[in-house]
């Protein structure tokens, strides 16, 4: 035991790296493609015993050989691996294991937050970490809930000093007594607003304040990187079919653009639409960055599996916020999404919440329109999606980026702000997959 050491293993070591997968691979895992440390632990012969690594804030590709189980080196791998997120500020810590294992790392100080059924446990290293997560967004929910109504109740009352004052330089108090004796509904109506100034207050505080059940509650989930004309579409949908829109910004900066860029977008984007709760999503709604892949046989179950621990967080975000419908932007594009999208859609009503999937919002490609082009059946027409966006990004086509994206988001990439956005766009090889 005294000869065994840890060390951090380079991307350019190739030989311990070939240990590390042969490692793995003997234990049932692939090496994750999303890892930005790796670290190996080596006998006396120098030959990897046990290994384990991160991604952001997550412990991923954890494994000791079987010949040395029992001897405790886990243990010695997280206590390494945990050392190096804390010192780069990562105190919260996540990792996926198999459900055989979670026991294991129970003991070690993480608790289940979800799991898929005989497959994967998401756990993490506090234990009151999701349940205040949850408490977070009812608190959440409540404020903004009230800043809606206050906003209702501005409104109200400034559309009845509008209405009242009109009335009032044609007509005197009198004569609007009068017509109101004489059943004139107007003037009648108008005039109960002059006497009863709250009457309007309480009716726009009965709707909000409705029992929960009696409510439509829906939620979405986006990335918006960046914010389209497309995701507008998708919110404004959702949000005219229900009376709160539940609306979550993936928070994880694994994307292209920033998350402050993409959730400012996202907020001015909606702007108009009165009757949504923003949230971040925290580090509990999974992106495709950071879900393991590593514990499937090929990307159809990664899609799988990610759609269902998606789904067994989600179960619970639902149930504190009483939200009964999910939206979902059509995925006419990858194969692998359009898979995510089907277990969402099969799996969500058995848990008692509509998958409401909706057709991506088209654009006509005006440079190659034909002549015999129609309103209704244009055969130039495509859906707006961020791959597109970013792709007229990196080639400099504004033309193109007008098609795509709303003005909000428009006015951000001509400003001189976006310029280290847009050159690190450019500067990527790959932007229809980040």
């Amino acid at each position: 035991m005294s000869d065994y050491f840890i060390t951090e293993v380079s991307t350019s070591d190739s030989d311990t790296n070939e240990q590390i997968v042969t490692l793995l691979e003997a234990e049932g895992i692939h090496k994750d493609k999303n890892l930005d440390y790796t670290c190996a632990m080596f006998d006396e012969d120098m030959q990897v015993i046990a290994t384990g690594s991160c991604f952001s804030n997550t412990l991923r590709c954890l494994a000791v050989s079987s010949a040395h189980q029992g001897e405790g080196l886990m243990n010695q791998i997280l206590t390494h691996l945990i050392s190096v997120q804390f010192s780069r500020g990562n105190t919260h810590l996540f990792l996926y294991t198999k459900c055989s294992s979670a026991p294991f790392f129970a003991d070690l100080g993480f608790y289940e937050i979800a799991n898929i059924k005989n497959q994967i446990v998401f756990m993490e290293n506090k234990r009151n970490g999701f349940s205040s997560y949850l408490e977070k967004l009812e608190q959440d929910s409540a404020m903004q809930n009230a800043k809606l109504l206050e906003t209702i109740i501005s409104k109200d009352n400034l559309l009845v000093k509008e209405k009242t004052t009109k009335l009032s330089t044609f007509v005197s108090e009198e004569k609007c007594t009068l017509l109101a004796e004489e059943k004139n509904t107007e003037s009648a109506d108008a005039l109960s607003k002059v006497s009863k100034p709250n009457t309007l207050t309480e009716s726009s505080a009965a709707n909000l304040q409705k029992t929960p059940g009696s409510v439509k509650t829906a939620a979405l989930v986006i990335n918006a990187n960046p914010f389209t004309l497309g995701h507008q579409y998708l919110v404004e949908k959702a949000a005219r079919k229900n009376d709160i829109l539940h609306l979550f910004i993936v928070e994880e900066d694994a994307s292209l653009i920033p998350f402050s860029i993409r959730k400012r977008l996202v907020l001015e984007g909606t702007s108009h639409l009165p009757n949504i709760i923003y949230h971040d999503s925290g580090p509990y709604i999974i992106s495709k960055a950071t879900f393991p892949g590593y514990f499937q046989k090929d990307e159809q179950a990664v899609m799988e599996s990610h759609a269902e621990l998606d789904l067994a967080v989600f179960i619970k975000i639902a149930e504190t916020l009483h939200i009964t419908k999910r939206y979902i932007g059509e995925e006419p594009f990858s194969e692998t999404t359009g898979i995510y999208n089907k277990v969402m859609a099969e799996k969500l009503p058995e848990n008692g919440i509509d998958c409401i999937i909706v057709p991506r919002k088209q654009y006509i490609d005006t440079v190659n329109k034909r002549k015999n082009d129609t309103k209704d059946m244009p055969s130039h027409s495509f859906p707006i999606s961020a791959s597109t966006v970013r792709q007229a990004i990196k080639e400099e086509n504004f033309t193109l980026l007008k098609q795509l994206v709303p003005e909000t988001t428009l006015q951000y990439f001509e400003s001189e702000e976006s310029i280290p956005v847009i050159k690190k766009i450019q500067a990527t090889k790959d932007v229809i997959h980040h």
